[in-house]
């Protein structure tokens, strides 16, 4: 049983007029051990039993049941529980090694369906370091939500639409070249782009022109169409090398171009209930009520916008996935765009508009300055991921000359590192790139982890014993508790990552995992033939899984040998 779950029944017994859900929300973690493993404040009740706090806490541990604890004491205005560390120990190992992948599971989604939009690169240029941030927070919350027992619908809604395509089909016409773009397609695509919005300034009429190509396409000429199917088919193609480097996977691909074929709906619905308002010759809907400036659904010349097309894929995914939650994992500045869309949607009278979550993030500079692909000013991420995968090569061929499978270590190793260098960072706070950085080996790293548990199954190798479901595991002394305490502390981690969706916090539970475990094996002669070898051996086994998951939810191998 979960050992949070069991004080609150303990507590439960003495409390029968509290539920257990509210009990569970007010038990603390001592920040000191000595205080316990768990405490209960009893401040709260003073008010509605009339008595003192720490009278109350006195009488209520007097009807606690402590049989399962080492002991339940009063200190002050709290009940402080401690737990058989023998028993409890041995329970978590059993738990962890009966079920590796269920542990640290609470069952929050229930099969619930959740829609999660994320990476989102633009076709026709290169995905740049700056991708990396909404993609790998993207899987990384997918990956735990399904931790969790939700059902994942990822979606790539590329970035397919818009006046933007309209300049780069005029930078084409005016300066491009079918075999030069065959050659090398995205960075060609990307080099025209960067010429176009380069010369704009000089040249307005090259803004003119983009407008006139995306207005081409919109209203369905045949030559614009050409172009934006090769520009987005040889666009994916690239996309698709780098997801399989970082081992994301899409269900569907459906971008902007597709939403822009549903608007009809959203607009049709918004005119009938009164709520488009002109304004300047466009088309807008007031949100005044909600402190919000109006977003723009209809431009003066009859053109749409992207809030517009983003009401159609709102429609869509609910009537397609009938989802429970809807998340939009895009950069902070987008913000106040996302409670635009969702006050739309309650003024249209959708229940579900709550639904829709948006799952921000700090923007990656470059050296402190924020990367742009109009400027040019954008670092490749395939460049960056290759990299750090031939700085872990060197390494281990240095380190580790016989290693088998090396090029698949190094792969792991590299592209761990890159990821985790990302995700152990709070998602809202910015990110300053620097690749000396970003492929360090050292520290609070990726390749730290992955070590720790290379360690790990490398002990178990030396023990030769890979089943433990006969070993008393009640034998290990003091020296492992820390390790198992913090072992217990999984599903309340990986819970509070998933309510926040925040990948950092399971990576700094490996990080820690890591650390203690290495204490541990710096301070204990685990493979020391006596009474405790096979529990001991037992514990680096339930170590060695925990740290595979929690790696596996933000996206990371964890390799057997390093």
């Amino acid at each position: 049983m979960d050992q949070k779950q069991r004080v609150a029944e303990a507590i439960a017994k003495a409390l029968p007029d509290m539920s257990i859900e509210d009990i569970l929300n007010k038990i603390e973690r001592p920040k000191d051990t000595k205080n316990g493993d768990y405490a209960f404040p009893t401040f709260f009740l003073a008010k509605t039993l009339h008595k003192a706090p720490q009278m109350i806490a006195t009488e209520l541990v007097e009807k606690i049941d402590q049989a399962g604890f080492e002991k339940v004491v009063v200190a002050g205005p709290y009940i402080n529980f401690y737990q058989d560390k023998a028993q409890v120990g041995a329970d978590i190992i059993k738990a962890i090694l009966t079920d590796p992948e269920g542990y640290g599971k609470r069952d929050l989604g229930k099969g619930s369906n959740v829609t999660i939009d994320y990476s989102s690169p633009n076709i026709a240029k290169p995905m740049g370091m700056g991708h990396l941030r909404s993609t790998m927070i993207g899987e990384a919350v997918a990956r735990i939500l399904e931790k969790e027992n939700y059902n994942l619908i990822r979606i790539d809604y590329l970035g397919d639409w818009g006046t933007q395509f309209g300049k780069l089909m005029a930078a084409y016409q005016m300066w491009g070249s079918e075999e030069e773009v065959k050659k090398d397609p995205i960075e060609t695509l990307l080099k025209y782009y960067v010429r176009i919005n380069n010369e704009a300034d000089e040249h307005p009429e090259y803004t003119d022109l983009g407008r006139e190509w995306f207005a081409k396409l919109e209203h369905g000429d045949k030559e614009a169409w050409r172009l934006w199917h090769w520009f987005r088919e040889i666009s994916i193609e690239r996309f698709q090398k780098v997801y399989d480097m970082l081992d994301v996977h899409f269900d569907s691909f459906n971008g902007e171009a597709f939403s822009a074929q549903k608007m009809d709906d959203p607009i049709d619905l918004l005119k009938d209930k009164g709520l488009l308002k002109l304004s300047r010759g466009a088309q807008i809907v007031d949100l005044d009520a909600y402190n919000l400036t109006p977003p723009l659904i209809i431009k003066s010349n009859g053109t749409t916008t992207y809030i517009t097309r983003d009401l159609a894929t709102a429609l869509y995914r609910k009537r397609m996935f009938g989802h429970s939650k809807s998340l939009y994992v895009v950069g902070a500045e987008q913000e106040n765009y996302y409670k635009q869309l969702k006050a739309v949607l309650k003024e249209m009278g959708f229940t579900w508009w709550d639904q829709l979550e948006h799952i921000s993030f700090g923007l990656m500079n470059l050296n402190g300055k924020k990367m742009s692909t109009r400027k040019g000013n954008v670092v490749n991420l395939e460049d960056v991921l290759n990299d750090s995968i031939s700085l872990a090569r060197k390494q281990i061929a240095e380190k580790n000359p016989d290693l088998k499978n090396a090029d698949e270590v190094a792969k792991q190793v590299g592209v761990g590192a890159v990821i985790f260098h990302d995700l152990k960072n709070d998602r809202r706070n910015a990110v300053n790139f620097k690749l000396e950085d970003v492929v360090k080996f050292e520290g609070e790293t990726g390749p730290y982890v992955q070590y720790a548990r290379a360690r790990a199954e490398s002990i178990l190798r030396k023990g030769g014993i890979r089943d433990f479901s006969d070993v008393d595991l009640t034998v290990l002394g003091d020296d492992a508790w820390e390790l198992l305490r913090f072992l217990s502390q999984y599903a309340d981690t990986v819970e509070r990552a998933a309510v926040n969706y925040d990948p950092s916090v399971i990576a700094k539970y490996a990080l820690e995992l890591s650390k203690k475990f290495n204490q541990y094996y710096a301070h204990t002669r685990i493979l020391e033939e006596n009474a405790e070898q096979l529990a001991r051996l037992a514990l680096v086994q339930a170590v060695s899984h925990i740290l595979k998951d929690a790696l596996a939810m933000l996206d990371i191998k964890a390799p057997d040998e390093m």
